[in-house]
């Protein structure tokens, strides 16, 4: 549950920022169009929900060796796009709403209302096709009513958070809110990594040096036999029996990643305004 809260939350909120963002512009231009942002954002949610009930019934019918195959490329998909989601973020926060308010002012200023209704639907899909692929990912370790209710719950808290935006809350730190829930993914995303080397070991794809570097199968509360354990193994990706091979792909995945990121995210250092040497006075003789 724990994982798709986070993919919920984190996708949710980027999708109610945005239409806050364009909401807010066209309702200071153009009150009477701002139905048409709604219409996109509808629009996209119901493109999302489709796809991620096709992608579920159409893995929902493999078994054996296709479905260990079809969940790894699954993974590694996911965790690539989870990793250029997280860095563009972290490098378009900042002009997100500039670019937003240019794309909606040109379509109110050709008058376009389908096109007003395209920057909502193109923004919020990408948002809503990207969360689709992640939560086929986490289904691997939860249970479908885990995951629905992770779901809501996070959608929840981001509607509310995207409320609080719209209505100009200085509460929300979206930069610590952004920081925080990216490392969090950069951690699920080296999981998601670790998972696909399994899933290809388990097919037969990959074989190993050592099956086991440690195993800890015995202690039932760190396994995915309870609920700790598989939040454990949906954010951290943690497995009480891990081959070698998932060992070092996390690491592998992990630290430079997790590096990257955490630079990527620093603040610019300001530079000192530069202080010349003091200027004196002109004197002034006397004629």
């Amino acid at each position: 549950m724990a994982e798709s809260f986070l993919i919920a939350l984190r996708e949710g909120f980027e999708a109610a920022l945005i239409v806050a963002i364009v909401l807010a512009f066209v309702q200071r231009r153009a009150r009477s169009e701002a139905k048409w942002v709604w219409i996109g954002t509808g629009a996209a949610l119901a493109l999302s929900a489709i796809a991620g009930l096709v992608l579920h019934f159409s893995i929902d019918g493999l078994e054996g060796v296709p479905r260990m195959r079809t969940f790894g490329i699954i993974c590694v998909a996911a965790a690539l796009l989870l990793t250029w989601m997280i860095f563009w973020m972290a490098k378009h926060a900042r002009h997100l709403r500039g670019e937003l308010e240019t794309r909606a002012d040109a379509a109110l200023t050709d008058g376009s209302s389908l096109a007003l209704a395209f920057v909502a639907f193109t923004a919020v899909a990408r948002e809503g096709l990207e969360t689709a692929l992640f939560l086929i990912s986490t289904t691997t370790v939860s249970n479908g009513t885990d995951v629905l209710i992770g779901i809501v719950l996070g959608l929840a808290v981001a509607v509310v958070l995207g409320v609080g935006i719209y209505h100009g809350s200085k509460r929300i730190d979206m930069r610590r809110f952004f920081m925080v829930t990216g490392v969090l993914i950069v951690l699920f995303a080296a999981g998601l990594a670790a998972k696909a080397v399994q899933f290809f070991q388990a097919a037969g794809d990959l074989g190993s040096v050592n099956w086991a570097v440690y195993d800890v199968t015995g202690i039932n509360w760190l396994t995915i036999n309870t609920q700790f354990g598989r939040f454990l193994a949906g954010i951290f990706g943690w497995d009480p029996r891990p081959s070698l091979e998932q060992v070092v792909v996390y690491l592998a995945f992990l630290l430079p990643v997790g590096a990257g990121y955490l630079r990527a995210t620093r603040r610019p250092k300001v530079a000192p305004p530069v202080q010349g040497p003091p200027v004196e006075a002109p004197q002034h003789t006397a004629a």
